[in-house]
């Protein structure tokens, strides 16, 4: 990870920073910023699976058409068997029994097309995403948290999966169920049908407050569980620290504090939530009572008969259950178009410029830098007309204070981010007309924070050569010293790497990216000081290993430790992004300038 955007950059994140933990719960509404842009983006997803789209909308139309339907049969059946037509009522219960197999038959295949269709537009979107991330330029990751990147790729991708799988169906079943629903109604007796719209209207009204009073406490609720979690995760992650200061008391007293207000606010939510449900019933109910009543006096009247009656009770149903569906989808489908616009934000991303004809067959590995400058952030500039030559098969030490440029012109060589001005040239070809393909080919890095991968050692090692052969990783493995090691593993080189190299210590670690750099075979070395945090012995074999690694490679290091570079061939001691010293340890030493000065200070054993 650079240092130096970190160090310039005021709002810049950490990678992997971490919230406040997982929550849980009812999600509160999110409200996209751009929703009719997004939903324009989203449908040229759908556009690609239209006959998937026409079959879900022919089998939605028959389960609508049978739930509007049946009731009508209902009605006739029971005037049927009010009159003694016993004669005529065979034929109709066929018809219902037909309607409801045919119903319960075009839900299933409802479900199923809805899930087909979410599992294919999702997968395309996610194939998609995981590409452009891949192919992203370092600065965006460099600046963007790295939980963020992720929760686009997992939570906000699965909201749009389950929003298609659950929503689209029973948005349009809804619509066409009130439609028909209304229809039917109307055609019966209008003014039953105006009378049970009534208690909608107080569904309606019931659904928005409850609503809003649920969301107001669920999302407090979602806060104080964020942050208890945080309070575990940072007592776990740092229990040594809270033991070695006797902070137990003060921990428990936070995480008290923070529960009891959970409860209360959970118990407040519960009862809210639990609470919707009866309020929903009572309102039936009482519309129940108004069809009966009314409905009985119509009946009195001769303006209907009683089977509709029978009819109306279950239209009224049907009409009020959509309405609160599609009540409760507005919520979802705002909340899936928020995070479908971050997962397009990170799609709309110009991809890393990896352009140039140029490859480093034959290259000698030459490094020139010609008046370079660069900054992270405009009007901040971090390297201040930066030269430098380094000749082929020669190894430079880059030194200085935090902040000071060194990683920022690895990055610079690496073409991780583009210079603002002046040349980097390899063999006196500009790196911008070489393929960034093929110059990190020619290149490797062997950094301080060792990154391996959740796979066998085999699987690491070659990581860096694919086609390397066995003989070839085991000589590797052997020249940085980490054959032995790896013999000792009951499983060898298939052994399996736990949570990236968990299972091994810090300087085996460090041993094994230094034979992945072997089986590179590069021309150009980088090395960030990988001693710092290990012991004595493996240091020392740490040590050999890069020796062997820089031997006739062109190499540049990255030092912290000083006594790990008097034997550079050039020393170059940097200071606020500008070349303040050049010469090899002894050199340096005698013009007792800024790195006689670093070097006193470290022998000292101060922190420089």
């Amino acid at each position: 990870m650079p240092k130096e955007p970190q160090a310039q950059n005021p709002n810049f994140r950490m990678p992997g920073h971490r919230g406040p933990g997982p929550r849980m719960g009812v999600a509160p509404i999110e409200k996209p910023e751009d929703g009719k842009k997004t939903v324009r983006q989203l449908l040229r997803y759908f556009s690609r699976e239209r006959r998937m789209i026409l079959a879900l909308l022919l089998v939605v139309s028959a389960v609508v058409l049978c739930s509007v339907l049946a009731p009508s049969f209902q009605s006739r059946a029971i005037d049927q068997i009010t009159a003694g037509a016993f004669d005529e009522l065979g034929p109709v219960l066929l018809w219902m029994v037909g309607l409801y197999l045919l119903y319960g038959v075009g839900t299933l295949f409802q479900s199923l097309l809805s899930a087909h269709l979410s599992q294919r537009i999702v997968r395309r979107m996610r194939e998609e995403l995981f590409d452009r991330i891949v192919n992203l330029p370092i600065r965006y990751l460099d600046s963007h948290a790295h939980g963020d990147v992720m929760s686009r790729m997992t939570n906000d991708v699965e909201n749009i999966s389950n929003t298609v799988s659950q929503s689209l169906g029973s948005l349009v079943s809804g619509v066409l169920t009130i439609l028909g629903t209304v229809a039917m109604m109307l055609s019966y007796c209008w003014q039953l049908a105006l009378l049970s719209c009534l208690t909608v209207v107080l569904n309606v009204v019931a659904t928005k407050y409850l609503s809003a009073a649920m969301r107001r406490f669920f999302r407090k609720r979602q806060l104080l569980l964020g942050s208890l979690n945080s309070t575990v995760e940072e007592m776990v992650s740092g229990y040594r620290t809270v033991v070695a200061y006797n902070r137990q008391e003060a921990v428990i007293k936070r995480f008290d504090e923070t529960s009891d207000e959970l409860t209360k606010t959970g118990i407040k939510a519960e009862i809210l939530g639990g609470s919707m449900g009866p309020v929903m019933n009572l309102i039936s109910n009482i519309g129940f009572v108004i069809i009966a009543a009314m409905g009985g006096f119509f009946a009195l009247r001769g303006m209907i008969s009683i089977g509709v009656i029978s009819a109306f009770i279950v239209y009224a149903k049907q009409f009020g259950r959509p309405i609160n569906e599609i009540a409760q989808l507005y919520g979802q489908i705002q909340t899936a178009v928020a995070g479908a616009e971050r997962v397009f934000a990170v799609l709309e991303e110009p991809p890393e410029d990896k352009s140039g004809e140029r490859t480093m067959e034959g290259s000698r590995g030459t490094v020139t830098f010609r008046k370079v400058n660069f900054s992270y952030l405009p009007g901040k500039p971090v390297l201040h007309d930066f030269s430098l030559e380094v000749r082929a098969g020669q190894k430079v030490a880059l030194v200085g204070a935090t902040g000071s440029g060194k990683t920022t012109v690895v990055n610079l060589l690496m073409r991780f981010y583009d210079i603002d001005s002046g040349e980097i040239l390899i063999d006196g070809v500009n790196i911008r007309d070489i393929g960034s393909d093929a110059l990190r080919r020619g290149a490797a890095i062997v950094l301080q924070d060792t990154v391996l991968f959740s796979d066998t050692i085999r699987g690491n090692l070659k990581y860096s050569n694919l086609e390397a052969s066995d003989a070839q990783m085991v000589e590797a493995a052997k020249m940085s010293n980490c054959h032995a090691m790896v013999c000792k593993l009951r499983d060898g080189y298939d052994t399996m790497l736990s949570g990236s190299g968990a299972n091994l210590s810090q300087g085996q670690r460090q041993l094994l990216s230094i034979g992945r750099a072997f089986l590179a075979d590069p021309k150009i070395l980088i090395l960030d000081e990988a001693t710092s945090s290990v012991d004595t012995r493996t240091e020392k074999n740490i040590q050999d290993a890069m020796v062997r690694l820089m031997r006739e490679r062109t190499s540049i290091i990255i030092a912290h430790r000083l006594s790990t570079i008097q034997d550079a061939d050039v020393i170059v001691v940097m200071d606020e992004g500008r070349i303040v010293e050049t010469g090899n340890h002894r050199e340096l030493l005698r013009q007792r300038g800024r790195y006689y000065e670093l070097y006193m200070t470290q022998f000292a054993g101060q922190k420089t």
